[in-house]
């Protein structure tokens, strides 16, 4: 009977092979498929804005956040199967780095391609959204900004913390998904632990360059700008913690440990 999924030292020799793909990647494919998976992230982010706008009032503060998390999930089920490069599942190349199968000057260097590629379409992506004008909708335009406002208001070492658990989730949905071998396992690995990290409150770098940009320019739009929403808090008490914690979260807790367990001491 053939087996329907890898078993995880399959998957993470899986992972630690398909790394090997920054050695030989042309520049302006990472490029082009880093803003891919910004667009990605930013429909997944947008959907969730849009389904719990008004969710808590009906069903509650819980069942919204469950309903965000499970649209949200969208944004990681494009990148995985359409296939795009974003910077926290990304966070699995360190398997390849510890390996010794990729130098870590690459690894760092497909790091900032991807973060900027990624930063460059999300922040399109949220432009193009306020410019379509679908969140002149009732409540949505309040919910992005206070969403935004949230989230820069978070202290650094709680953004921090937060971005940890978040990639730690992220990661682990990539690892299930190379485990899987069919569509609806994929789709199956990336949805319940998307889900769980939105519905919990974490924090994804990636998502936040959508969600915040957004937030700021519909506050400038609607002259209503909370205290602390500023382009310095997005950068500086958000994007800058919560990118540290992605990066713990992934190379430590998942591409680490599975390297050790799984990896260390083959060629």
């Amino acid at each position: 009977m053939e087996k329907r999924f890898n078993s995880p030292p399959e998957a993470a020799a899986a992972i630690a092979d398909a790394s090997r793909r920054v050695l030989t990647q042309p520049l302006a494919n990472t490029v082009v498929l880093s803003l891919l998976a910004g667009f990605y992230i930013a429909f997944g982010a947008e959907l969730a804005t849009v389904v719990t706008h008004d969710a808590a009032a009906h069903v509650g503060h819980g069942i919204a956040r469950l309903l965000g998390g499970s649209v949200f999930s969208l944004g990681l089920m494009l990148v995985v199967i359409c296939g795009a490069e974003l910077f926290t599942g990304n966070s699995l190349l360190a398997k390849a780095a510890l390996q010794r199968e990729i130098p870590w000057s690459k690894l760092l260097e497909n790091w900032g391609v991807v973060l900027l590629g990624n930063f460059v379409g999300s922040l399109l992506f949220a432009w193009l959204m306020v410019q379509s004008r679908l969140c002149d909708a009732p409540g949505i335009s309040e919910h992005a900004i206070s969403i935004a406002a949230g989230k820069t208001a978070l202290p650094f070492d709680v953004a921090l913390i937060r971005g940890i658990f978040c990639n730690w989730l992220v990661c682990l949905a990539v690892f299930m998904a190379a485990a899987a071998r069919d569509i609806t396992g994929k789709i199956l690995a990336c949805y319940v632990p998307i889900m769980a990290f939105v519905a919990s409150g974490f924090e994804h770098s990636i998502a936040n360059m959508y969600f915040i940009p957004t937030g700021l320019l519909l506050a400038q739009q609607t002259g209503n700008t909370p205290p602390g929403l500023t382009w310095e808090t997005f950068f500086i008490s958000n994007l800058l913690p919560v990118t540290i914690g992605n990066i713990i979260g992934g190379v430590v807790f998942v591409a680490g440990a599975y390297w050790f367990t799984h990896l260390r001491g083959q060629k």
